[in-house]
């Protein structure tokens, strides 16, 4: 059975997709506020990040530390098949339940 994805997760996973091989905690957060519009906090980004490894959906490994991280390193994340997998059947399920639908929608009355 295929993964089922809620929206959030989608834009963590999108994010890392986006950023490639830049894709660690603070830029993914960035870029997730960015594709929302809103303010979001941290802890739910990190939060996903376990969730969506735990599932196989993505990876992560460690970067070297950096001097202006006082030597910590970074963690990284990458897109698995799996993930992948999860996102265009995300996609096309979206598709369906908007297919016939006109967009913007209006109020009656």
């Amino acid at each position: 059975m295929p993964e089922i994805l809620g929206s959030f997760e989608q834009a963590v996973l999108v994010s890392i997709l986006n950023l490639r091989d830049a894709a660690y905690g603070r830029a993914i957060l960035r870029d997730v506020e960015s594709r929302l519009n809103r303010k979001v906090v941290a802890g739910a980004v990190y939060a996903t990040l376990d969730r969506l490894e735990a599932k196989g959906l993505t990876s992560s490994r460690l970067g070297p530390g950096t001097p202006e991280r006082g030597g910590r390193p970074r963690r990284f994340y990458a897109l698995q098949a799996k993930g992948v997998v999860a996102l265009n059947q995300a996609r096309r399920t979206t598709e369906r339940i908007w297919s016939g639908v006109r967009w913007p929608l209006r109020t009656r009355g």
